[in-house]
């Protein structure tokens, strides 16, 4: 039941000494401040390399051929290794734990793409259909490469938003009409978009399409794979992986420069691992930052017993009884810390959205944020907290007895 004169006992207590006060509500919202800027800007680095790795599959392993360093079985060493589609091949079908699979052919010689009068410099990358999931590339009109595309060698073309934009300016739908690249023309059946903008400035071809125009014959420049593997797996399938492409070259297998390879799956990993271990981190300093406002709480609480010690034994003289002594103190307590655990819940989720508002778009720092449950509960932890602080001076001020409390001076 409200108690008027209870609550303004204690709100006249609190006028009277307002240094007091605010010192036990600043050890407190400072606390929850700290706490919550400290989770927010962990959380924001996490985005930022999280955005970083899912611009495309976070599963994917991409390798290629280098030139050789070492001699082997009488070959010099800066001999060229070349892939081919036997490559390709070898990897899909003998090779467990692959699900999806591509090869990429480049052709840098002439970039230009023309369509009537309109014409622009785009990066040529010639593909298998796995490559869509590969990249995490969405399409927004049309369709994707297929596999009847590259088994007839069709002249079809995949543009990027940007390359629709800057070809199509009136407007037009652009599926199914030609555009013209290296003097051939290429009929276009997708749009697609792409959470990385850079790659969306690319125009996507069949590969044996390419291969045939450009005179590759059965070339290809590297191939990317997402897998099922784990992380160790993985790091297994990368030996197999060399061993074997080793033996189909003709290199040595720790000759690095001769073959390349760039296990996504296992830098997903370390970095979620880093992650987590910077959250736990922050997180145990969050944790000593309440601990360190809990102990000034209860510090403060004991200095205002011991203030109150004469007034304690006055209500005892008249009749209060300890419940109500008790009772009064944790009120002043669980009153003080809600209210500055309050504000600094408050002022750390504006600080983390004035960050996010006002610093530059950095993509290695995204969204900085903490998740509202875990910033609830650390109030409620400290306001819980702040009330046990208060609740051990407030049994020994009940059982003070009032003759002594009222010798005292």
């Amino acid at each position: 039941m409200f108690d008027l004169d209870k609550w303004q006992e204690i709100l006249s207590t609190i006028n009277k000494n307002r240094m007091r006060t605010f010192l036990t509500g600043f050890s407190v919202a400072w606390g929850i401040f700290m706490l919550i800027v400290l989770l927010g800007s962990g959380k924001g680095l996490q985005n930022g390399i999280n955005s970083q790795f899912r611009q495309d599959a976070v599963n994917t392993m991409w390798f290629g051929p280098g030139t050789t360093s070492k001699t082997f079985e009488g070959l010099k060493s800066g001999r060229e290794i070349r892939f081919t589609d036997e490559d390709y091949e070898f990897v899909r079908d003998r090779l467990e734990g692959v699900d999806k699979i591509s090869a990429r052919f480049y052709m840098w010689q002439n970039r230009v793409i023309s369509y009537n009068k309109e014409y622009g410099v785009f990066d040529l990358i010639c593909v298998h259909p796995d490559f869509q999931a590969i990249e995490n590339a969405s399409i927004a009109e049309g369709r994707y490469i297929n596999d009847i595309d590259i088994k007839k060698r069709r002249k079809v073309a995949i543009i990027g938003r940007p390359v629709k934009e800057a070809l199509f300016k009136n407007g037009k739908n652009p599926i199914g009409e030609y555009i013209k690249i290296n003097n051939v023309l290429f009929q276009i059946v997708g749009v697609f978009t792409d959470k990385n903008e850079r790659d969306e400035t690319r125009v996507y071809l069949p590969v044996s399409t390419a291969q045939m125009i450009s005179g590759g014959a059965n070339r290809i420049h590297n191939l990317s794979i997402t897998s099922t593997l784990s992380a160790k797996e993985s790091e297994e399938f990368e030996k197999k992986l060399r061993a074997e492409f080793a033996k189909r070259h003709r290199f040595d297998k720790e000759d690095m420069n001769a073959m390349w390879i760039s296990n996504t799956i296992k830098e997903y990993k370390m970095f979620s691992n880093l992650f987590m271990g910077i959250q736990i981190f922050v997180s145990i300093i969050g944790a000593f930052t309440i601990i360190a406002g809990i102990v000034g709480v209860s510090n403060i609480m004991i200095i205002v017993v011991n203030e109150r010690t004469k007034e304690i034994g006055i209500r005892k003289a008249i009749g209060a009884t300890p419940f109500s002594i008790v009772g009064m103190i944790l009120l002043e307590a669980v009153f003080i810390t809600g209210i500055a655990g309050y504000v600094g819940l408050l002022l750390g989720i504006g600080v983390l959205e004035g960050v996010s508002t006002i610093l530059p778009e950095n993509p290695f720092f995204l969204n900085p944020e903490v998740d509202f449950t875990i910033a609830i509960i650390s109030t409620l932890v400290l306001v819980l907290a702040g009330t046990f602080a208060g609740l051990m001076p407030a049994l020994k001020a009940s059982r003070i007895r009032p003759v002594v409390a009222l010798r005292d001076e």
